[in-house]
């Protein structure tokens, strides 16, 4: 099974946009929210058919998908806006995961907002857990590019740790849109955040608290695996245990690396244990390379070209890694090998 742990509903309805657009004006003009978007099973299914495209094409079978991580934008309005535009956003991830679950998972995105207890947003993963959500996307930087709150490391965050253990669901590092004109989102800030967040755990001691928890650096780990023999430098002078010991039993990347030489350097530096198949699809770069004549996020055209790579190790790569880091996922795999029949029926 290919599965690809990082997709973002990029095609959303247009009825989602404008309940945005209607939520924030109420917010600035001091109105009450809006009523939430009416968006039928059609119209969802139908909004999915680029990504059900690009599977079939691909040779993909599963994406994990969660809500468009730069519409997260944790640093508009209030706690509350943050929580309604979670829920409504969340919800349409469940319904489409409940619609399609022979090709989507859900994951959610958490109702986070700058200086505020990352315990607020237990209720919400508690719900997402109740409805079959495998993991969530962590903002570590609310603030969208001004990092005003504490490291991911600093017990600040311990609350949420604490349940994501406890409902065995692991945390995508994401950061979501950025307000600052200094780091452009997708180029800087996402880079950034993922570079950031590995040095913080390389200062701290987070997984002796938390063994169990297990964090996703998306984007191929930022520039972690290309400067690896910085960082593990770094850690020696700081006295710190050995990278493979300290982080990679917790920490895993993924493969959001748009070019065959970056995929290639990253599974010969990381060991392949803490590597998961991932394109972000429809996400940050859509447009086709011109030096292969393929689309720069077909990143299974790259590890299937890795000839250091052995049968089992790609196995891992594409499912076996997958399944561990998100142990929820063989729930929803039942119900995808019993499709509902709106899920037939969306296929033809």
């Amino acid at each position: 099974m290919i599965i690809d742990i990082h997709g973002h509903y990029t095609t959303e309805p247009a009825a989602l946009k404008t309940f945005r657009e209607q939520q924030l004006a109420a917010l600035k003009a001091g109105s009450p929210s809006p009523g939430r978007p009416v968006i039928s099973d059609h119209e969802l299914i139908a909004s999915v058919q680029p990504q059900l495209q690009m599977q079939r094409d691909r040779g993909g079978d599963l994406t994990i998908f969660s809500p468009r991580a730069s519409g997260m934008a944790h640093h508009i309005g209030t706690e509350a806006v943050s929580i309604e535009w979670t829920r409504v956003s969340n919800n349409l991830i469940h319904r489409i995961a409940t619609l399609l679950p022979g090709n989507f998972a859900p994951v959610g995105q958490l109702p986070q907002h700058p200086g505020v207890s990352p315990a607020n947003c237990i209720p919400e993963v508690e719900r997402l857990a109740k409805l079959g959500f495998v993991g969530v996307n962590l903002n570590p930087d609310p603030s969208g590019g001004h990092w005003t709150d504490p490291p991911l490391t600093d017990r600040h965050w311990y609350p949420l740790y604490e349940k994501l253990c406890e409902l065995r669901m692991p945390a995508m590092i994401h950061v979501s849109s950025s307000c600052n004109p200094n780091f452009h989102a997708t180029g800087a800030h996402y880079i950034n955040a993922d570079t950031t967040v590995f040095m913080q755990l390389i200062e701290a001691d987070l997984f002796a608290d938390f063994p169990q928890l297990k964090l996703v650096i998306p984007h191929g780990g930022g520039a972690v695996p290309y400067h690896w023999g910085r960082y593990r430098g770094l850690a020696q002078q700081m006295k710190r245990p050995l990278l493979d010991e300290h982080l990679l039993r917790n920490v895993f990347f993924d493969t959001c690396v748009y070019h065959l030489p970056g995929v290639e350097l990253l599974t010969r530096v990381i060991p392949i244990d803490n590597i998961l198949f991932a394109s972000e699809m429809l996400g940050a770069v859509k447009g086709i390379d011109p030096q292969t004549g393929h689309h720069f996020d077909d990143t299974k055209r790259y590890v299937d070209q890795l000839e250091h790579l052995s049968a089992a190790e790609r196995k891992k790569i594409f499912e076996d890694n997958a399944m561990r880091v998100y142990p929820r996922l063989e729930a929803h795999l039942v119900k995808r090998r019993s499709p509902t029949p709106a899920a037939d029926t969306a296929r033809v």
